[in-house]
């Protein structure tokens, strides 16, 4: 990802953790001239992700340290693997390590758990596609995290695609006003997409024409008759309680997408740490 991106979020994510004062404990306590070797290794195996982030809050500190990426970014890494190594002054090391390992340990959860659905649904021509319920100021590092986990990305914020959900069609006024009033001001690049809870929504929307579909929270026989009824005439995207153990059946229905909140909004983060060698 971009340096122009990404630098904002760890030079903020420093500024919250030093403070006003700085390290006041390695100030005092690790002499000015020591010097270090230290490793990132992982603690149990994932994906990883946030890497390339978590090395620029060592260099952001101090641009002197010597820094080795040891994985790639998306690898897959076994417990106890090396995945980077940082030498020099010891002091901005210390300063960095936790603002570096959270980041890393946070994205390199999203791309697991995003991983761990791609692997449930192989096999079928479904993809798994993150939402908006990422982390306020993580979005951009979040979404990629999904990217480097094998998912895609759905929309990034409210102003690259309409998505009509339930709240928005009770106040236009019905499925057909809602899908007319966005036509009338989408640019002709701009897709339109209407969430529906049952077939009949689907019916209106279809008759109206529509991009995509999302099919909230249907079970795998409505799904399987919803993408029957859509015929290839949209794209059709499967939500709501997608987990490891219901995604293969939702997939199988034949949908072309399958979005979950849980892999960025509750994923558990992938246990990474540092050390001094």
């Amino acid at each position: 990802m971009l340096r122009l991106l990404v630098e904002p979020i760890v030079r903020a994510a420093l500024a919250e953790d030093l403070g006003r004062a700085g390290d006041i404990t390695t100030d005092a306590v690790v002499p000015a001239d020591a010097e270090v070797t230290a490793t990132m290794a992982a603690r149990q195996p994932g994906v990883l992700a946030g890497l390339d982030a978590g090395l620029l809050a060592f260099e952001l500190l101090d641009p002197s340290l010597r820094l080795e990426r040891l994985c790639a970014e998306g690898s897959r890494v076994e417990r106890g693997q090396a995945v980077a190594r940082i030498s020099g002054r010891a002091r901005p090391v210390l300063a960095a390590e936790r603002t570096a390992l959270n980041l890393v340990c946070r994205l390199s959860g999203v791309a697991t758990a995003t991983r761990s659905l791609v692997d449930a649904i192989e096999g079928h021509k479904a993809k798994i596609v993150c939402t908006r319920k990422t982390t306020p100021g993580l979005r951009i590092v979040e979404m990629e995290a999904v990217r480097l986990g094998g998912g895609a990305n759905h929309r990034f914020g409210l102003d690259d695609a309409m998505l009509i959900k339930d709240n928005h069609v009770v106040l236009a006024g019905g499925v057909g006003a809602a899908l007319e009033r966005a036509r009338a001001v989408a640019g002709h690049l701009v897709k339109i997409e209407l969430e529906v809870d049952t077939l009949d929504q689907l019916a209106e929307a279809l008759e109206h024409g529509v991009d995509a579909v999302l099919l909230d929270n249907m079970d795998p026989p409505t799904l399987r008759r919803a993408v029957q009824m859509v015929a290839g005439r949209a794209v059709t995207e499967a939500s709501g309680r997608i987990t490891r153990e219901t995604a293969p059946a939702i997939a199988a229905a034949g949908v072309d997408l399958i979005s979950s909140g849980w892999i960025t909004h509750s994923a558990p983060i992938l246990d990474l740490g540092l050390d001094i060698d």
